[in-house]
């Protein structure tokens, strides 16, 4: 399943295949081995929706840094109840952020690409490497228009850095077409999207952003648009 021939063949077997689709297939090849790793994004939500709807008991989980919104927190648990879901939440390591924040503080990330990168590395990547344990397969809301870094990625990737498959199954959605999905199936979102927050994570790296913006623009803007990556998707 790993190699290139494998992924061509099954990114050509549902080039035209809808998400919903897409996830009905993968959700029943790997069963209890797939999860969606869910930010709360816009995106993210929608595919809690539709698996929601396919197979309400696949896992799904999020990443909770320690610096999220208070909107981002009160939207997981809109999100629990909507669903009849519990969403699994993995923390950092806390002698470990203790230890960065002794070291570099506790807004280290304003100061260098490489401490933003540490500080994404004991928020995120850590916590991320034990919600894999188990799985052979993760699911994505990433979207090729949503920025530079992701203009190449595909339906069905496989991922080397974890050694998974890796499932995209709105990688040609538009914008339009994901708000139009959330309103038309009222699937609970944060709030912030209606402020000028196209894309949100942690609080002290995102900021809104002006109508017409790249979609990504705040998130850590104070770097090159080429860096705005925190690693979970490094190819």
């Amino acid at each position: 399943m790993n190699t290139e021939l494998d992924i061509a063949r099954l990114n050509e077997q549902y080039a035209t295949a809808s998400a919903d689709e897409v996830l009905r297939h993968f959700l029943a090849r790997f069963g209890e081995r797939v999860a969606l790793s869910s930010s709360l994004s816009l995106e993210d939500q929608v595919l809690t929706d539709m698996i929601a709807r396919l197979n309400p008991v696949t896992r799904i989980f999020t990443l909770d840094t320690g610096r999220l919104f208070p909107e981002t927190y009160r939207l997981i648990d809109r999100t629990n109840k909507r669903y009849g879901i519990a969403i699994d939440l993995f923390f950092p390591d806390h002698a470990r952020v203790e230890e960065m924040v002794r070291a570099d503080g506790i807004n280290l990330f304003y100061d260098s690409v490489e401490k933003r990168k540490r500080c994404c590395q004991v928020r995120k990547l850590e916590p991320l490497r034990r919600a894999f344990r188990g799985l052979e397969a993760w699911i994505c809301g990433l979207r090729r228009e949503q920025s530079v870094t992701r203009q190449e990625m595909q339906l069905i990737e496989w991922d080397e850095v974890n050694q998974l498959v890796k499932i995209n199954p709105l990688i040609e959605w538009s914008e339009e077409e994901v708000r139009a999905y959330i309103a038309e199936h009222n699937v609970p979102y944060n709030k912030l999207h209606d402020e000028g927050y196209p894309s949100i994570g942690c609080e002290p790296c995102t900021r809104a952003v002006a109508p017409g913006d790249d979609p990504r623009a705040g998130r850590w803007w104070w770097e090159s648009p080429l860096h705005k990556e925190c690693g979970l998707h490094r190819r």
